[in-house]
């Protein structure tokens, strides 16, 4: 009961500044809202890529996780913040459980992501996105299980860039955008030449996309969900391991 009561007080922390800045959350989705009116109507003439013929349900999934990826992965800037400007310390010196902070700040990045994952559904339905019930929910589970894996490595790459704080910015930028060009989220992957495929292989984010396509589109049985999950599970498990011992022996 006391891990619990820990978690839920660090997710208090975390999640009302966030509920009186809302503008700040709805500037965080600006990038994805841009790319799914602008660049999602670009498509409105092409196919869907084996995804029952319409393009948007191969294009919006790409676009939840574009917002997976720089948004949890993003989430560490948050402790950065608290470790350069020193509230994490006075954090640290309460009983709080150091898992529970990691859990309570995971939590908070699931509760955003799922929030803004279906804003952005509810605004493609009208343009031509399909919505299967079961499919989505299937699809939203794994979007929140690869967000958190996400989430959690970020907290970890955040307590190694003390005290400068210079490795989180170097690295997220160095590898924010070749994770999104090389899962396949804008274009299709398989139209590029080998050595591109190639790399787009051993990049998580592109098995959880093709998943993510296959589960909204309510075709569960395909090879690629299944791989999607391994995927995501994988990034959740090494996120939450790599971040509890960061969180325990780092701080």
């Amino acid at each position: 009961m006391k891990f619990v009561r820990d978690v839920a007080t660090v997710f208090s922390r975390e999640m009302i500044p966030a509920l009186r800045r809302p503008a700040a959350l709805v500037f965080t989705m600006a990038q994805p809202l841009l790319f799914l009116f602008l660049f999602g109507s670009m498509l409105s003439g092409a196919g869907g890529h084996g995804t029952g013929g319409s393009p948007w349900q191969w294009f919006v999934p790409g676009i939840l996780i574009m917002m997976c990826l720089s948004g949890p992965m993003m989430s560490g800037y948050s402790l950065l913040l608290d470790l350069l400007g020193g509230s994490m310390e006075r954090l640290l010196v309460t009983p709080l459980d150091r898992t529970a902070m990691l859990v309570g700040r995971t939590l908070k990045e699931f509760v955003v992501l799922l929030a803004q994952a279906v804003l952005i559904i509810a605004l493609a339905a009208p343009l031509g996105f399909r919505i299967d019930p079961a499919g989505v929910l299937a699809g939203l589970a794994l979007l929140v299980v690869f967000g958190i894996g996400l989430g959690a490595l970020s907290t970890v790459l955040a307590i190694a860039s003390r005290p400068s704080g210079n490795l989180f910015y170097g690295v997220t930028q160095l590898v924010l955008f070749p994770l999104m060009l090389l899962s396949g989220l804008l274009l299709p992957v398989d139209a590029g030449p080998a050595w591109l495929r190639a790399a787009a292989a051993l990049n998580p984010a592109y098995y959880v996309v093709e998943a993510e396509r296959a589960l909204f589109s309510a075709r569960f049985a395909e090879m690629t969900v299944l791989y999607g999950v391994l995927a995501a599970a994988a990034v959740a498990a090494a996120g939450l391991a790599l971040g509890t011992r960061a969180m325990r022996r780092g701080l």
